[in-house]
């Protein structure tokens, strides 16, 4: 079974034509599966359009709540309430194509995988990019290397598929709600010696500016919250008992 993971925030005016337009792609390739949709405290119609969604389709489960957790929040939300074998996370406004989403489980069976992300640094990745963030991606990348020595190239894309049981028993210990969750899960999946998969995406950056919804200030909370996980993780070695 497939569990794809949908955190929105403030995606009224797209959420639903969205989440059928993932539940057809993985109905292409998939018979057994379920959408996660976790519409993370919006001020505006999210949450009644997801609540839409999940009425006409059964394949759609609404997870929302009412007051914002952050990105990190809503997946790890998500993810926790999952059945799938394998669970993927998908951003809400649909950058990144749900058809991508066949070759990545692909890979779990071909590579032997426990872990396959989509990478903006990837030889075969088709990018429509503003160079501000093609160099933010960059620079983060090799904070991380140092950090943390994770075997990959760029954490933050949003599509990742875990397997299932690694997932549901790391998404409990995070403690990041913020946009650097990403590279907590990894860092906590890479203390259990898993094998990850990158692979190449098409990515269409539909946002008007370079940053789109991130401000200084979420930038500024990603470079100190990235510190905090390397604290936790191998300073203080909070995370596991």
């Amino acid at each position: 079974m497939l569990s794809i993971v949908v955190p929105a925030y403030n995606e009224g005016e797209h959420i639903y034509d969205n989440l059928m337009i993932i539940d057809k792609a993985l109905k292409a390739f998939c018979s057994d599966y379920e959408i996660i949709a976790v519409n993370d405290g919006s001020k505006d119609n999210t949450g009644a359009e997801v609540k839409r969604a999940a009425s006409d389709n059964p394949n759609i489960k609404d997870f929302g709540y009412d007051v914002n957790r952050g990105k990190g929040g809503a997946v790890s939300w998500g993810a926790i309430n999952s059945k799938g074998d394998v669970v993927g996370f998908i951003d809400a406004d649909l950058d990144l194509s749900p058809d991508l989403m066949q070759s990545y489980v692909e890979a779990f069976v071909y590579a032997d995988a426990d872990i396959v992300i989509g990478s903006k640094m990837h030889k075969d990745s088709k990018l429509d990019y503003p160079a501000a963030r093609k160099i933010f991606s960059f620079c983060y990348y090799l904070m991380l290397k140092v950090l943390f020595g994770l075997k990959c190239h760029d954490t933050q894309t949003g599509l990742k598929f875990y397997k299932g049981p690694l997932i549901r028993e790391i998404a409990p210990l995070r403690k990041i709600d913020g946009y650097a969750f990403d590279i907590e899960l990894l860092a906590l999946a890479s203390k259990k010696k898993v094998k990850l998969v990158e692979m190449p995406v098409v990515l269409n950056y539909t946002r008007g500016q370079s940053f789109g919804r991130i401000k200084f200030k979420d930038v500024w909370k990603m470079f100190t919250d990235t510190w905090k996980i390397w604290w936790n993780l191998k300073i203080r070695k909070t995370y596991f008992k």
